[in-house]
């Protein structure tokens, strides 16, 4: 019967994404048409002189697009306490910062919840992810899944992020029989959690053999939680041990754990690539699911393909959630002034068009009109259409668009970066090594100036291995500004700055130190001059430094 229901329940919901896709112009038109009608009373709208009209065209005429910053001295107002409506006609109750059927089971989620805070105006405010995970819908769409979460809400927002992730870990081995799935918001939270499994694995076999939990987790909400939980089990603590003992390398250490997990799920494309492959060895046979594509300020797609590998992910737009435009991005041949601006330079921009309007092969920035913003919010997401499902284009994340590195007439992006060190990490892989993180500076100290690549690794490399993985990341930046102005001097050779073990999680607790969730961190690709302390952190850790002789 239960299965039954749920069968229906996934028909439904496939039935309705049919249904809205198959004439998505319509269907934009009228959500347009429901987003103005229910915020026409909004300052921001009554001071841009709509005057109740709800047409796209109105709307792109009189609406300008813009950024976060854009929108500062709103939101500013909304936090201190303005309830007129300014942005929205509705009051804000909080501000964010930010086809696999299954059985009855519970889901290993390693989600955290960073602290909400209360604005002078008394909103509570925090990261989009701690919204979400203390939202009662939330926990009602877990139930009806089938997919509660082994934690309680105590471990999920703990004061402390490595007790919280110690204790997700308990929680999973103590239910390793119902976990159905793996989830984290991104790739890189999974496989740093089980980075951390194979460091204390046998603290966590003794604190299930003997039912008492580690001194390490000193939280009084999360010991008291998990006192409830955790009772002596020998039995368990065997099969743990025997599974950890027995391991090579710990490759499939997913489905040795937790048997009947059907697969792995999170947020794997851009920046989240460069994780794939550790995760993928520590998921063995299990799949790896890559998340629907949404962002802080609303969901956008729909992956409908889930079954394909994450480097090949499209997602479907969802044409009745928001109102979606799409800023053509073109190339700028030689003859375009170049634009100095580092956020603008890679491109030459068009009008917006409409989400029917795009075209197959194309990139385009998005741009989102939400019930939650009615403003014309540039995401900063380039993506390009891969084609289309009924009249709802499929997408495929290329990058974000801010440029990291910028020297002279150069211009590489975050996936130009990434593609460097995929290339020089090949030449580890016979030494059994890996890079476990990495992240990029442009030094403008000395004359000519030149990209640092910070790396740390799995484990020492030899001098000669470092050497050519040095010269490799240099000729890898394929670029012809970066090029040319690499065999002139106009640029520096690039340095190779190896890094102690540990840094990057010093990284990560600076980070959480600021009051960010675990949830919602991502590795800065980039670390520019003004980001002083995440600099001081590398600058202060770096071992070894190689210079490159690439174009000697």
């Amino acid at each position: 019967m239960l299965e039954k229901m749920e069968d229906n329940i996934m028909n439904c919901v496939i039935e309705e994404f049919e249904a809205v896709t198959q004439d998505a112009g319509a269907v934009q038109r009228e959500t347009l048409r429901k987003i103005l009608e229910e915020n026409g009373n909004a300052e921001y709208l009554v001071e841009l002189g709509l005057n109740g009209r709800t047409d796209p065209e109105s709307f792109k005429a009189c609406v300008p697009l813009v950024t976060h910053k854009d929108l500062e001295p709103y939101i500013l107002r909304i936090a201190d306490g303005d309830t007129s409506p300014i942005l929205t006609g509705k009051p804000i109750p909080a501000i964010s910062l930010r086809e696999f059927p299954l059985g009855n089971g519970k889901a290993l989620q390693f989600i955290y919840g960073s602290k909400q805070f209360e604005t002078n105006g008394g909103l509570a405010a925090g990261t989009a992810t701690t919204n979400v995970y203390r939202s009662s819908q939330f926990k009602n769409t877990m139930k009806e899944t089938q997919s509660q979460c082994c934690s309680p809400d105590e471990v999920i927002f703990g004061p402390d992020f490595h007790q919280s992730l110690y204790c997700h870990l308990l929680c999973g081995l103590i239910f390793r029989d119902e976990v159905q799935f793996v989830f984290s918001t991104f790739a890189h939270s999974i496989v740093h959690a089980f980075r951390t499994f194979e460091q204390v694995w046998e603290e966590l076999c003794m604190d299930i053999r003997e039912g008492v939990l580690t001194d390490r987790v000193t939280a009084p909400s999360i010991r008291a939680a998990m006192s409830t939980l955790l009772k002596p089990d020998p039995e368990l603590a065997d099969v743990i041990h025997e599974k950890c003992m027995g391991s090579t390398n710990w490759y499939g250490l997913i489905p040795q754990l937790f048997p009947n997990a059907k697969y792995v799920y999170g947020i794997m494309t851009g920046s989240m690539e460069p994780y794939l492959k550790k995760l993928r060895h520590y998921a063995g046979v299990l799949p790896l699911l890559c998340a629907d594509y949404g962002a802080s300020e609303g969901w956008i797609a729909a992956n409908i393909n889930p079954r394909l590998p994450p480097e090949s992910a499209t997602f479907a737009v969802l044409p009745d959630i928001g109102y979606f435009e799409f800023i053509p991005l073109r190339g700028k041949t030689e003859d375009q002034e170049l634009d100095k601006n580092t956020s603008t330079r890679l491109y030459a921009e068009l009008e917006p068009v409409g989400l029917t309007e795009v075209e197959v092969g194309e990139e385009y920035e998005i741009v989102l009109t939400s019930f939650a913003g009615l403003y014309r919010y540039r995401l900063a997401d380039i993506v390009k259409v891969m084609g289309f499902h009924n009249s709802t284009p499929e997408l495929q994340f290329v990058c974000r668009r801010n440029l990291l590195l910028t020297i002279n007439i150069d211009k590489n992006t975050e996936k130009d970066l990434q593609l460097s060190v995929e290339a020089a990490s090949k030449l580890l892989v016979d030494e059994k090594l890996e890079v476990v993180d990495f992240t990029s500076y442009v030094n403008l100290s000395v004359d000519p100036g030149h990209y640092v690549i910070f790396w740390e690794l799995s484990s020492e490399a030899y001098e000669e291995v470092l050497t050519k993985c040095c010269n490799c990341l240099d000729r890898s930046f394929v670029d012809a500004g970066y090029v040319s102005s690499r065999k002139v001097n106009a640029i520096g050779p690039l340095e190779l700055r190896i890094v102690k073990k540990g840094t990057f999680q010093k990284i990560l607790n600076h980070y959480m130190s600021l009051g960010g969730a675990f949830s919602q961190f991502k590795t800065p690709r980039f670390v520019g001059s003004n980001n002083i302390s995440v600099l001081q952190i590398l600058c202060s850790n770096v071992e070894k430094t190689y210079v490159s002789t690439a174009f000697s």
